[in-house]
């Protein structure tokens, strides 16, 4: 705690030093103006270094969710900050199984042969999401698991600052659904699951999406200051669209929309 306590004394003495600046008509614009963006970016910056330097030193505990006879699965990945790694194939007979800082909380529920699942942290865990001061010197929130390849899945990322690798290559997922703030992520796209739909929706991230060898795509992008920069000796663009030439027979193929603002994004 005696590093999130720093974090916030130096945010409140840096914008005191301001306020002052401005009453003295040293600083004659508008602060409180500027106060929110220039706070936000800053506790995004601060989030980002912290994932990537290591966080608080937390306990990893097993957790699983077992596969209950299901035909096919929903599951929806809540992350605040951390790593995430999601490195492939589960343990049989599990739906879900990995380790996780803090423990797990798993929600399941079933609809007729389909099992919906939401996973997020366990609920004490949440002050080390807010206070990043919390990270230094340690893993983390770092949640490391993987997923079942015996059924047809559909995903769904929210996640905030975190840095995640999401290798999906031997699963056999329809649909991908990725909201992110300021996250770096690295997403390799299925190797056989016939048709899978990925929809992307960023604020500040970094994404960098694998499409592998024998996969078509096609990818529709509305961005306003991203960069979005996609492989064009694999999906040539025409008419807005990128799109494998064979995409219309190809027996496994991903269709990509995207959605964001100020992202780097790049499909190869």
């Amino acid at each position: 705690m005696r590093s999130s306590r720093l974090f916030w004394a130096v945010m409140l003495v840096g914008f005191g030093f301001v306020l002052l600046a401005n009453n003295l008509g040293i600083i004659t614009v508008n602060v409180w103006r500027f106060f929110w963006p220039v706070f936000l970016i800053g506790l995004g910056i601060w989030f980002l270094i912290g994932t990537a330097v290591g966080t608080g030193d937390l306990e990893m505990v097993a957790g699983s969710v077992d596969l209950d006879d299901s035909d096919r699965a929903s599951i929806v990945v809540k992350h605040g900050a951390g790593k995430l790694e999601l490195t492939g194939i589960s343990e049989p007979g599990k739906l879900v199984s990995g380790n996780f800082a803090t423990g797990l909380d798993a929600r399941v529920s079933k609809t007729g042969n389909t099992l919906n699942v939401v996973l997020q942290p366990q609920r004490h865990s949440f002050p080390d999401v807010f206070f990043p001061g919390n990270w230094n010197g340690g893993k983390g929130l770092l949640w490391e698991f993987g997923l079942s390849n015996e059924l047809p899945l559909d995903l769904a990322f929210e996640i905030g600052a975190v840095n995640a690798h999401l290798d999906l290559t031997a699963l056999q997922v329809k649909n991908i659904s990725l909201q992110t703030g300021a996250s770096l992520t690295n997403l390799k796209l299925p190797v056989a699951a016939g048709l899978t739909y990925l929809k992307i929706e960023a604020g500040a991230a970094s994404i960098d999406i694998q499409v592998p060898a024998g996969v078509a795509a096609r990818v529709e992008a509305e961005h306003g200051l991203a960069s979005v920069n996609v492989d064009q000796n694999r999906f040539p663009k025409s008419g807005g669209v990128y799109q494998s030439p064979d995409y219309e027979e190809a027996e496994n193929k991903v269709d990509i929309r995207i959605e964001t603002g100020v992202s780097s994004i790049e499909i190869h």
